[in-house]
């Protein structure tokens, strides 16, 4: 399928009314409305839409849309907008924090930093629920536990 906006249309219905867990059923979904696309264009297709992967009860994943009206994001402690109590802890060590999540929640959260493009984080890096974030030369441990409002780690 050419048409990229009905395609993305066609992605947001089929999030909306089933379960789905990978691309790779979401592809096969697809198929059904005549729609066949790579695994690449499909993924930039999720980007695009700002898709995000959900832990479900029976451990599984799936695809869930962005909320429509979503608030804006605040100035001061912006990456706990998306947390939620998802954050159980961070320790660190020199210039690395390592931040531990509920299962599931740390790519997400590792994206929202790194796309807020705060000056105190170098980057981050995930899995499913550790982040490794790599702090600027000579930001202190409070200025990165104020950014997710945690308790002051000691030195």
């Amino acid at each position: 399928m050419k048409n990229k906006r009905k395609r993305l249309q066609i992605i947001s219905e089929i999030l909306k009314s089933n379960v789905v867990g990978s691309q790779e059923e979401l592809q096969t979904l697809l198929s059904k409305h005549a729609c066949d696309v790579t695994q690449a264009t499909l993924s930039r297709d999720l980007k695009q839409l700002k898709v995000a992967k959900t832990p479900l009860p029976n451990g599984t994943y799936k695809y869930i849309l962005p909320p429509v009206n979503q608030p804006p994001m605040p100035e001061e402690g912006a990456a706990n907008h998306f947390t939620n109590g998802a954050i159980l802890s961070i320790d660190f060590s020199g210039q690395l924090a390592v931040v531990k999540t509920k299962p599931g929640y740390a790519n997400a959260i590792a994206w929202d930093i790194d796309n807020e493009a705060r000056y105190e984080v170098l980057g981050t890096i995930a899995g499913d629920d550790t982040i490794l974030l790599v702090m600027r030369e000579g930001v202190s441990r409070d200025t990165i536990s104020d950014m997710f409002e945690m308790p002051k780690q000691s030195k």
